[in-house]
């Protein structure tokens, strides 16, 4: 058995001041305000439109980002509805296989420390129902379960990868809810530092959310 940490690895190489650009242009249209477009005045404008609630203009733009987490956090992230999702099926991953490394890949719980009582007990009774699972789904691939019938012994800290697509406005959406200190541990574990390099790498859109 294998485990990890969760970690967000962004899928594409993003321009923030091109994707403001884009932006500008197409929310002037609704103005006919486009003479007014010059070399700095889409940072001005998109802030301008954020603050006034119109934020469909920001619908034209997404972001692709591949999330590496356990499989409970995914059933949240899912919940967000106008986005596009592919993740890593256990129907037909056979985790026995050497290229899974003959083992089940596990994320490791953010909120239980390694060392020191009481944590370390409650990690310890994870981590002993994280190789029963795996024992189990092993015994049921040998006795010829497919994957799809043995995943039904997985726990929910199974390592997944989900590549998720939303546009500018639902990242928002996403971020004022899951950076939110109401919001999981490990969901809270992807989403701030996403948040901060969304910040980075994009200009105004997101630096009115705080956590």
């Amino acid at each position: 058995m294998k485990k990890i940490r969760s970690f967000v690895l962004i899928e594409e190489r993003i321009d923030g001041d091109a994707l403001l650009q884009k932006i500008e242009k197409a929310g002037r249209t609704c103005y006919k305000s486009e003479e007014k477009i010059t070399t700095d005045s889409a940072k001005a404008f998109v802030k301008k439109i954020i603050s006034s609630g119109h934020e469909t203009v920001i619908e034209h733009e997404k972001v692709t980002v591949r999330v590496i987490c356990d499989r409970g956090v995914t059933h949240e992230i899912v919940r967000h509805r106008i986005a596009s999702y592919s993740q890593e099926s256990t129907r037909y991953c056979n985790y026995s296989k050497d290229k899974f490394g003959s083992e089940i890949t596990v994320i490791e719980p953010c909120f239980w420390n390694s060392g020191g009582e009481p944590d370390n007990s409650k990690r310890a009774i994870w981590e002993e129902s994280m190789r029963s699972a795996e024992k189990a789904y092993f015994k049921l691939i040998e006795l010829g379960a497919s994957p799809q019938e043995a995943r039904s012994v997985l726990p929910n800290s199974l390592k997944t990868e989900i590549v998720m697509t939303m546009n500018l406005r639902e990242w928002r959406h996403f971020f004022k809810l899951r950076t939110a200190e109401t919001a999981h541990p490990q969901m809270r574990e992807i989403a701030r530092p996403l948040l901060d390099e969304f910040k980075k790498q994009i200009p105004v859109i997101f630096d009115d959310i705080k956590y």
